[in-house]
């Protein structure tokens, strides 16, 4: 009875996080091709830059796991998703639809949880193919925040991850340690899935809505130029 209870639990978890990844695979697309809209990209630079976003974390994430061919080439869905979605966003630009998205914050959310839910799934794919504890929390941030950086070295920006001092990758730190913690307490599987993704969206929304974060460097180099010459009778004296 006990052993059908927890099947039907891992059943209803494995559909829980199918819908969650498509639906993270939507924001980052959104994300993606926003950013290229931005740059002033045509079609295929935008449909291209979706696409990146989507699946950029879970292919790094595999590639530093030997694990190959990569999640994608497997199963291609998630590319679909991406460029249908890239294909959507275009037209609603102009009915400042996505304008109002991003108004209310619900690009932000979505990524949120999107970025929750590639953390917890990087990690535990790195725990399985053997990764410690530690390692698998740093390949399971990678696999939420890999497909942000690409996509915004492509666009020839600095990653919004490393600035603005909002918590981003710490939020996705924090979550995956969490997991890996809950794991090693050997908590119920229902909890060491939901709680990290409940964390990270929280502790990313929080930032978002208050301005916390973590401190940002400021560096304020001296003016360039030639730099004086020195006589060399001025050292003997």
């Amino acid at each position: 009875m006990i052993s059908a209870a927890s099947d039907s639990v891992s059943t209803a978890l494995a559909v829980v996080q199918a819908s969650l990844e498509y639906a993270g695979t939507v924001a980052f697309a959104i994300s993606g091709a926003v950013a290229a809209g931005r740059k002033q990209m045509d079609l295929v630079g935008v449909i291209v830059l979706a696409c990146i976003v989507s699946v950029g974390g879970g292919t790094v994430r595999d590639l530093l796991l030997g694990s190959t061919p990569v999640f994608w080439v497997q199963n291609p869905t998630f590319l679909l998703v991406g460029a249908i979605t890239a294909l959507v966003v275009v037209p609603l630009t102009r009915t400042r639809a996505i304008d109002l998205l991003r108004r209310y914050r619900i690009v932000q959310l979505s990524d949120a949880a999107g970025m929750a839910l590639f953390v917890v799934v990087g990690t535990n794919v790195a725990i399985q193919a053997g990764a410690n504890p530690v390692g698998a929390a740093i390949i399971g941030v990678i696999a939420g925040v890999g497909g942000g950086i690409i996509r915004d070295m492509l666009a020839n920006e600095i990653p919004d991850v490393l600035r603005g001092g909002q918590f981003y990758i710490t939020a996705a730190l924090v979550g995956a340690l969490v997991y890996v913690l809950l794991l090693e307490l050997d908590v119920p599987e229902l909890v060491v899935f939901w709680v990290p993704i409940v964390i990270i969206p929280t502790i990313r929304i929080v930032s978002v809505l208050t301005g916390w974060g973590v401190p940002t460097f400021v560096y304020n180099a001296p003016p360039t130029g030639q730099l004086p010459t020195i006589d060399p009778d001025d050292l003997r004296r």
